[in-house]
């Protein structure tokens, strides 16, 4: 029942919309005739004075600067060799460099993050490495903090 009371309301106002887009088109199309051609209309053309036409001219190299490179996206993740480069340099690892993260490394990791005020879990999160991303480029230091 309530498909045939929405059929009843619907079919109406679509045939009465269609039929006045059909009735603005035949408004807008009328036939063009030769006498309509003809005819001058009000429009006024704006005189041509200079016909020399000249091609766009494209950049050189050294007009274009280059584009900085883009951001990484997301937050940066440290790999391992950063995290132990870092911690060196601030004075908490004392091992050799190897890109593993064993025992040493994770007692440096717990011992930087007591010295910050950091929760000393032993894992390298957002937190621990926004403190210690510092370190990464920066001098070695010779006693630990």
């Amino acid at each position: 029942m309530k498909k045939l009371l929405v059929l009843a309301i619907l079919l109406p106002a679509f045939l009465a919309l269609s039929g006045c887009a059909k009735k603005q088109e035949q408004e807008e199309l009328q036939p063009i005739t030769m006498e309509s051609l003809s005819t001058p209309t009000n429009a006024t053309v704006p005189a041509v004075t200079d016909t020399k036409i000249t091609p766009p001219q494209e950049p050189s190299l050294k007009e274009i600067a280059p584009l900085p490179p883009l951001p990484p996206q997301g937050p940066y993740k440290p790999n391992n060799t950063d995290i132990q480069t870092a911690l060196k340099n601030a004075g908490f690892y004392k091992g050799k460099i190897d890109g593993t993260i064993g025992p040493k490394s994770k007692k440096a990791i717990e011992e930087f993050q007591s010295a910050n005020g950091l929760k000393a879990d032993g894992k390298v999160g957002p937190k621990t490495w926004e403190a210690l991303g510092r370190y990464l480029n920066a001098a070695p230091e010779q006693t630990k903090r």
